[in-house]
């Protein structure tokens, strides 16, 4: 499979901007692979098509306020800081990205804030744009993570290209958002409204949480014609044993099995038996998902539209089918709907 394959033409007028205005009331696109049809619903309408004892799993990752501006000592040059992970809390080693990467040399100190709040020395250079940052905060752990954050910004994608609103901090980050560390939100969870989790658990809907941290490795362009030559970024991810139980539950008594977005469909099909059934596990994946591939696990998926060339159109390619895809993709252009982060919705079932 070529990566010119995924090539198709999106105006900048088709990417989402702002989120609709109540979470459940985006446009839905139904695939259904069986009678290759295509229908166009409500995303509260997904409730039409689960039913008692099946299975939704959801990505339970929380996104932090991931970036900062500074400015470089004795130049004040700004200098936008992309926190990425932290490394050691108790040295406040940050892996970071930073733009622009030329003008940063280790040594160099970055101050952040009003009357320079927090500062920062880059100790290592570890790629072309990462590098190691060392914050310089003499307070309590809790106090330096508290004014880290109130300096960040909510790290909107670059092509949402508009400054941050208050309203991203509430609505950039799903309903059931528990674990921190993600500096991307898991898209297709931010459908989910309360309202609608609660019409579909009285339908006896069973709900799983898994964790994966979505990384900056989602927007990473892909510069091999050869997907095979691809190599995804790491991200961390965490299957609970009663995630476990619940999936492999709903696979023994032939259920519907949905997988809540592309980072749940990465985390589950990277730790499956050879049954077929989900494995505990706590690390790191860094699996690509591109056509062809024989999924084990979920036999429906729920995904935003994705942008030409990315990883995510290539996996969802994978599970509905390229043919399919493709061809669905340009009706969702010509049915003006709203790609990207905050965009529209489709379930493949």
């Amino acid at each position: 499979m070529k990566l010119s394959k995924f090539k198709f033409e999106l105006d900048s007028n088709k990417i989402a901007l702002h989120p609709a205005g109540n979470r459940d009331e985006s446009k839905l696109m139904i695939l259904n692979r069986a009678k290759r049809t295509i229908e166009h619903k409500l995303f509260k309408d997904v409730l039409d098509y689960f039913d008692n004892k099946d299975v939704m799993v959801f990505n339970n990752t929380k996104v932090f306020p991931a970036r900062l501006y500074g400015n470089k000592e004795k130049t004040g040059a700004e200098i936008e800081v992309f926190l990425l992970r932290e490394l050691n809390r108790e040295q406040r080693l940050w892996d970071v990205l930073v733009d622009p990467a030329r003008k940063i040399r280790i040594g160099n100190k970055l101050y952040f804030g009003d009357d320079d709040l927090l500062v920062a020395e880059v100790i290592d250079n570890t790629t072309s744009r990462g590098r190691t940052l060392r914050f310089l905060f003499d307070g309590p752990y809790d106090e330096f993570k508290k004014t880290l954050y109130d300096l960040g910004e909510t790290p909107l994608p670059k092509f949402i290209n508009r400054p941050v609103q208050p309203e991203d901090k509430e609505r950039y980050q799903t309903i059931f958002a528990k674990h921190e560390g993600a500096v991307a939100a898991p898209t297709a969870g931010l459908h989910f409204s309360r309202e609608l989790l609660k019409r579909l658990e009285i339908k006896g809907v069973d709900f799983t949480y898994l964790t994966l941290h979505v990384g900056l490795g989602n927007f990473r362009s892909v510069d091999v014609e050869d997907l095979t030559k691809h190599k995804m970024d790491s991200e961390q991810i965490w299957i609970p044993e009663d995630a476990c139980k619940v999936v492999n539950n709903a696979k023994d008594l032939k259920r519907n099995i949905c997988a809540v977005g592309t980072t749940v469909m990465r985390t589950i099909e990277s730790s499956v038996s050879t049954q077929g059934y989900l494995n505990p596990y706590e690390g790191w994946t860094n699996k690509f998902i591109f056509p062809p591939y024989d999924f084990s696990v979920a036999n429906s998926m729920i995904t935003n539209f994705h942008l030409p060339y990315s990883t995510l159109l290539m996996m969802v390619a994978a599970f509905g089918g390229y043919d399919f895809v493709m061809e669905a993709y340009k009706t969702a252009l010509k049915e003006n709907y709203r790609f990207g982060t905050y965009g529209d919705a489709m379930l493949i079932i």
